[in-house]
């Protein structure tokens, strides 16, 4: 396990919810995620405060997300997404997705402990046409002759979590609406592969659990998806001593975040390729903050709250980020550089409506010599520039997306470049 200052002997209960911490906050973010209602087969359950939903089937949205989105905090401005939690208990399901054309698009599979254990998409199975089958522990069934791919979940329980490029709000955002339309999930026999299932949870109570409610969710969550392969699981703990754990564990994670620098006052929280290990501690705290992050194969995000003096980005000022000649980022499809007001993690309201820059960006500017530099800055710096609108008189942060990075970035060699202020 990675050393801690406060955890570094953390006694069996706290130990106990350090390792199952994952699993009850992905239980929590399939009670908020998934459908009350289905297309066809109506409400899960007829009441309001039902803990029934659907499971099995997609979940869309059809815009990125802008200034006016609150409910997730340093959200993406490049992708929309497509949501769905599998329940593999029943049975394997069959994911159909349409010819993707040329388009950046990912489906990432969860396990239930967070690990990102595989992936449906452009980096790993292309984009043609193709049929992928999911299947729990123990299925010996047949593989039907048209499936492109077979996907072995090590617990009956996998979220998935989709990404697809758009490059407006318009026409290509139309075009994206047809896409998402066209994944769907069925059985074997063709039958919908939706069904309803009990989450036992309220996903909207961000608060940290009470020791008899995290004990059930645990345990349910237990019976379907074991501990990953090796680990060894304590569990449960004494009543007295689980109740004592749960707000220390919780709060700890929540101030100790430990991102890897990356020099010039980069950071990245997270790096994982496709399992956690028995870095148990990091992967709480993934889970306690990051929740939902796919492997860095797949993407990578550098963050930056400081300047190049070490002092906090604020708008009260003007920077630039200058990459040269030849060294902006190494990706095999796109990155970004998206803003972030730092009092509450949301895009910038601005008057040019731009909330993230990068290789897509229509108009941008490079210098005589071929180098790249981006104004981050609340005032409009005029033409000529490439400008991320910073907010007046505020901190901010920014995040460097890397979409299918390369070699460079995943061994940790790329040097990036500091902001400096102006």
């Amino acid at each position: 396990m990675s050393p801690d200052t406060h955890l570094v002997h953390p006694d069996a209960a706290e130990q106990a919810v350090i390792q199952t911490l994952p699993l009850f906050e992905m239980m929590r973010m399939r009670a908020a995620t998934t459908a009350r209602r289905h297309p066809q087969h109506g409400f899960a359950a007829p009441e309001r405060d039902s803990h029934w939903r659907w499971v099995n089937q997609f979940t869309h949205t059809h815009r990125r997300l802008g200034p006016q989105d609150k409910e997730v905090v340093s959200p993406n401005n490049d992708t929309v997404y497509s949501n769905a939690w599998l329940d593999l208990s029943e049975g394997p399901v069959l994911i159909e997705s349409p010819d993707m054309g040329d388009r950046y698009w990912t489906l990432g599979l969860l396990d239930a402990w967070t690990n990102p254990f595989a992936y449906v998409g452009r980096r790993t199975t292309g984009n043609r046409p193709q049929r992928t089958l999911v299947h729990g522990p123990g299925w010996q069934g047949t593989v039907p002759p048209e499936v492109t791919q077979v996907i072995a979940a090590p617990g009956h329980d996998v979220w998935l979590i989709g990404r697809i490029l758009v490059e407006d709000d318009g026409p290509d955002a139309q075009q994206v609406q047809r896409l998402q339309a066209a994944l769907r999930m069925q059985r074997l026999d063709g039958s919908d592969a939706a069904m309803r299932v009990d989450t036992g949870i309220d996903g909207r109570d961000i608060r940290v659990p009470d020791a008899t409610t995290y004990r059930r969710v645990v345990d349910a969550a237990l019976a379907g998806n074991p501990p990953p392969e090796g680990e060894t699981l304590a569990w449960p703990p004494a009543c007295e001593a689980l109740a004592a754990a749960l707000p220390a564990v919780y709060e700890h994670l929540r101030t100790a975040g430990q991102p890897h620098d990356l020099g010039g006052g980069w950071a990245i929280p997270v790096m994982v390729r496709t399992h956690w290990g028995d870095d148990w501690l990091t992967r709480a705290r993934i889970a306690r903050n990051f929740i939902g992050a796919l492997g860095m194969d797949e993407a990578m995000y550098p963050t930056a709250e400081v300047d190049a003096d070490g002092s906090v980005l604020d708008g009260a000022h003007r920077y630039e980020l200058r990459f040269a000649p030849g060294c902006g980022p190494q990706v095999g499809a796109f990155w970004s550089l998206t803003m972030y007001r730092r009092s509450d993690c949301l895009f910038v309201a601005n008057p040019i409506d731009r909330y993230s820059i990068g290789d897509r960006t229509p108009g941008l500017v490079h210098g005589p010599d071929g180098s790249l530099a981006i104004r981050l800055q609340a005032e409009d710096p005029g033409p000529g520039f490439n400008w991320l609108p910073a907010p007046a008189g505020e901190p901010f942060y920014v995040v460097l997306r890397l979409y299918q990075p390369q070699e460079a970035h995943l061994a940790l060699r790329f040097d990036y470049p500091p902001i400096r202020r102006l």
